[in-house]
């Protein structure tokens, strides 16, 4: 077929749930029955933000990436909003390097590396101590991992006594409404969380919540963190994430104390937007800090970055795709910011993030979570191999994916979604007036 023949037919989704978050697979669908493009939508989002786009795709040739892209991103935004935009762009990426017969970083540039640096993010259930976290990081070192994460947050107090310090009712009502979205990380978010008093509680942000640390409840943290290190030792990278939605001045103040740590970063401390507070703890702490897996557009970074945030932290799902992500990856060259890939979907994502970190200058690694569930590795053809903490990077063309196993996709099914990859022939007249201007 001729370039100038191909066409985009159709675009459907799968929504699978319990590997172990809630993910959106995608396929773009094209007039040559050999090249479907596997694109995904952000976790815990929403199908309709890349449903909604079809009428605007269909008809259209997917090789113009970035006519199509510079089309839909006005529909795009933050955190799971950029779900839609994002992942139709990784999927026309994909049909580019299929119909060409070259793999997705040959296009974005070229590589800089066979394989790229994994760090595992690592979860203990229930209530537990430093020295069972080090001992849970300590089997991911074994199994060839060379950067690692944990969580480290005010959870771990609240059924310590005189370990915080918070308007009364307000730690009660944290426990109560949202406890779903600190233990997330194994699991996806409920969608209660989304409503009434849970909503309520889960998006209050940190600095208006009142809550802060007493001095026990930081000695607390910190013996945390010093067992984990006894069983870890010092010489292997370690990130925090999930502190807790506390003032800035009592990250700072706590960051001190985990100096003497070799702390690689402390994770989303503030949100994003509030460059004063990230400007306060740069100003003020030795310890680096990181954000940004919920920026839409590489233009959003920038301010960013010059607030002073030492680790730059974007997720390819949110960011608007692959060619957003490269532009990440040279404004960190531009003011002198490490870039580390928040990666916590199916392995269409996390193979989209690898040729990202292939194809960008310098890179840290790639987040990855489902190391304890074998089943996301065979998710799709060819299945996903590590090799000692590290992710070689395909040469098989687009992103390096053949076919989807539709039999697991069945099995975890969303049960609250539609059949996977039914029709979305409702969403063919979807129209607007698009023009931003007048």
């Amino acid at each position: 077929m001729n370039a100038n023949e191909l066409k985009i037919t159709d675009l459907r989704v799968a929504d699978i749930d319990g590997l172990p978050k809630h993910m959106i697979l995608l396929k773009i669908y094209t007039n040559d029955p050999d090249i479907v493009g596997y694109g995904e939508v952000r976790d815990a989002s929403s199908a309709t933000y890349a449903k909604m786009l079809k009428s605007r795709l269909v008809g259209e040739n997917p090789l113009n990436v970035e006519k199509l892209f510079n089309r839909i991103k006005q529909f795009g935004g933050h955190s799971r909003q950029g779900g839609g935009v994002s992942g139709i762009e990784i999927a026309l990426w994909d049909i580019i390097g299929k119909f060409y017969r070259v793999p997705v970083y040959q296009l974005l540039g070229g590589k800089y590396r066979d394989k790229v640096r994994i760090y595992c993010d690592t979860d203990v259930e229930g209530k537990h101590t430093g020295t069972d976290m080090g001992n849970a990081l300590k089997k991911r070192v074994k199994q060839g991992f060379t950067f690692l994460k944990m969580d480290l947050g005010i959870e771990l107090l609240y059924d310590e006594p005189g370990t915080l310090n918070a308007p009364l009712g307000m730690i009660e009502d944290m426990k109560k409404y949202s406890m779903k979205a600190i233990c997330h990380q194994s699991g996806s978010i409920d969608k209660s969380l989304m409503f009434g008093k849970n909503y309520d509680i889960f998006t209050i942000p940190h600095y208006a919540t009142g809550i802060h640390l007493t001095e026990k409840g930081q000695e607390y943290l910190e013996d945390y963190v010093k067992q984990v290190r006894d069983v870890i030792g010092n010489e292997v990278p370690l990130a925090i994430d999930h502190f807790g939605h506390v003032a800035i001045e009592d990250a700072i103040k706590f960051s001190k104390r985990l100096e003497k740590y070799n702390i690689a970063w402390m994770e989303d401390l503030t949100p994003w937007q509030n460059t004063k507070d990230i400007k306060k703890f740069a100003d003020n702490s030795f310890v680096p800090i990181c954000t940004g897996e919920d920026i839409y557009l590489a233009e959003n970074f920038e301010d960013v970055i010059k607030a002073g945030i030492n680790t730059i932290h974007p997720d390819v799902l949110t960011v608007g795709g692959l060619g957003e992500m490269k532009k990440v990856g040279e404004l960190c060259e531009k003011y002198g910011a490490s870039l580390a890939i928040h990666m916590a979907e199916s392995p269409i994502g996390f193979m989209a993030a690898i040729h990202a970190a292939a194809a960008i200058r310098n890179i840290l690694a790639v987040e990855f979570h489902s190391v304890d569930h074998p089943e996301w590795f065979n998710l799709v053809n060819p299945t996903i191999k590590l090799e000692n903490g590290f992710m070689k990077v395909p040469d098989a063309p687009g992103l390096g994916i053949e076919s989807l196993n539709e039999e697991l996709i069945e099995k975890f099914k969303k049960a609250d979604c539609g059949k996977p990859w039914a029709s979305t022939d409702e969403w063919n007249g979807e129209w607007s007036n698009d023009r931003e201007w007048s």
